[in-house]
């Protein structure tokens, strides 16, 4: 299917700055919010590289009132992001819990046998094909980053080491790898060219299979102050109304949707071809919902930097008057999310002591921009600060529950959203 691409300028070599929308092509995109020039959130650095310059990418969210697409106008090159990815999801527990369930809904649901074959991009460690890999249905990932693809190979699941597009697709067409499931969930956000993902997902899908896409929900962004969810390589945040859009130019149509509890609010869709999908009542109730919202209107996201600007201030308010009080503040998490929370707010040393994680690939290494440390979560019982910034505050019940011994010994939790509060 011909599809216009929209059209950039240079960023740097390999990146660009839009000067229409990713989807349909629109000039006319409006600003949002800037958060101006930042360093990449997942680029954790070593010590020896803490005396090094950090690229800055500028980092701003625009609107297409046409097709109602959020974006960032910024594409840092694929390869600076995603060459050697810190985020490993089966370190989460509330990730493999959804994984897990997702996996058997959907093989009931949709009747997936050991005939099927089920197809995911971004498969990052196998964390949700291994579960359909374990009864019986064959699987195939597709997965960028090398060092998290060789973790899903050690677990069995046949992993591809490539950007998912079109032409992959093709290849994968070719030698009759067809799916009854295509999965892509938190992937579409990253996509700078949309057309060829989308594209790709058309033409590996039988004539019935059913595509399933989720991704972080533009209205739950921005209702809720979710800013720390806009960076770099999240280069998109969607509506249903904007996925329907980009979905139908490609011969697809969404089924189905519903909403989900994952990253701070998820819109969940199911997607099959246009001649044989009959979108059910969720799809128009949702539409509807969001055309009462304002989805296209500029005003709906008037308030979204303001509530930003009041939120740093809340924040930072707290937090110095804590350390004023001798209050010693660690940070728990280390994801992208609290890396821009912590870079965008101006949140270092002087406040922070330093962050913890449980994943092993992170620990020993520094946040970006602001330069914290991160040790293992034992850390926290060890050296007992008093509060802790919960930085990864989409898992706020699964941190909770892991850190009951910190928090009965006295240790608090300071969460940042959607509004500041002390646990």
């Amino acid at each position: 299917m011909g599809v216009t691409l929209p059209q950039s300028s240079e960023l740097s070599a390999d990146g660009f700055l839009l000067s229409g929308c990713r989807c349909c092509g629109n000039p006319k995109l409006e600003e949002v919010l800037s958060l101006g020039n930042l360093p990449l959130a997942n680029a954790l650095l070593r010590a020896e590289q803490l005396s090094d310059p950090e690229p800055r990418f500028p980092l701003d969210l625009v609107l297409c009132p046409d097709c109602s697409l959020l974006q960032i106008t910024a594409t840092v090159p694929p390869e600076m992001l995603f060459q050697d990815y810190p985020y490993f999801s089966s370190f989460s527990d509330t990730m493999l819990s959804h994984a897990r369930q997702l996996a058997e809904h959907l093989t009931s649901s949709l009747g997936l046998t050991a005939e099927s074959l089920v197809i995911e991009a971004a498969s990052n460690d196998g964390y949700l094909l291994q579960f359909f890999k374990s009864i019986g249905i064959p699987v195939l990932g597709i997965e960028p980053a090398t060092n998290i693809s060789r973790v899903a190979e050690a677990k069995g699941i046949q992993t591809i080491n490539k950007f998912f597009d079109n032409r992959l697709a093709a290849e994968l067409r070719q030698q009759g790898k067809l799916a009854d499931l295509f999965v892509a969930n938190n992937v579409l956000a990253h996509v700078a060219h949309l057309h060829e993902f989308v594209e790709g997902v058309r033409l590996l899908l039988k004539p019935r299979g059913t595509a399933v896409f989720e991704a972080a929900y533009a209205r739950e962004t921005i209702d809720h102050c979710e800013f720390d969810q806009i960076y770099h390589e999240h280069l998109c945040y969607y509506s249903l109304t904007a996925l329907a859009r980009l979905f139908e130019l490609h011969g697809l149509r969404v089924a189905d949707a519903e909403m989900i509890d994952m990253h701070g609010g998820s819109l969940r869709t199911f997607v099959q071809a246009q001649d044989h999908a009959s979108p059910s009542k969720r799809v128009s109730a949702l539409l509807e919902a969001e055309r009462a919202w304002g989805i296209r209107d500029r005003q709906a996201y008037a308030d979204f930097a303001a509530q930003v600007a009041a939120k740093r201030e809340s924040l930072l308010a707290l937090l110095r008057d804590l350390k004023t009080a001798g209050k010693r503040i660690a940070g728990y998490g280390a994801p992208a999310k609290g890396a821009i929370l912590l870079n965008t707010f101006g949140i270092g040393s002087d406040l922070i002591d330093y962050v913890v994680d449980r994943s092993t690939h992170k620990q020993g290494l520094y946040m970006p921009g602001c330069h914290l440390p991160i040790f293992a979560p034992e850390r926290l019982l060890a050296d007992h600060p008093d509060y802790a910034l919960m930085l990864a505050w989409n898992v706020k019940d699964e941190i909770l529950e892991q850190q009951q011994a910190y928090r009965q010994a006295g240790g608090r939790f300071i969460i940042p959203a959607p509004t500041v509060e002390i646990i």
